[in-house]
């Protein structure tokens, strides 16, 4: 299995879970996919993206459940990221964990498994 990760609002997963199906935050839906990170790449993407959010879920995915609309795709310093073209469907997500800030302002993946 093929892990890759999903950084979402409690908000934005809950409006999905009422619809059915995730389509994206509004940046995915601004870009035309759906940003998703490794496991090496998750804290950097907390960090830079998400820094001092506390309503955040990490979203666990299981990539070769998503076919042919995940695509790898370079990125910042030609860095590989998956980006699903398509809506994520429920049956590709392994886990859910609450991504909480830590005392030292960034967020505390520890005790997650990635």
């Amino acid at each position: 299995m093929t892990l890759i990760y999903k950084i979402v609002s409690h908000s934005d997963w809950r409006a999905a879970e009422d619809a059915g199906v995730f389509n994206g935050a509004a940046i995915d839906l601004t870009d035309g996919y759906i940003h998703f990170s490794t496991a090496e790449q998750v804290k950097e993407t907390a960090a830079r993206h998400f820094a001092g959010r506390d309503d955040l879920l990490l979203v666990v995915i299981d990539a070769k459940r998503l076919d042919d609309a995940l695509k790898w795709e370079a990125s910042r310093g030609g860095a590989l990221f998956p980006h699903l073209y398509a809506a994520l469907s429920f049956d590709a997500v392994a886990r859910i964990h609450p991504l909480p800030l830590g005392a030292d302002g960034r967020h505390d993946f520890s005790g997650l498994i990635i």
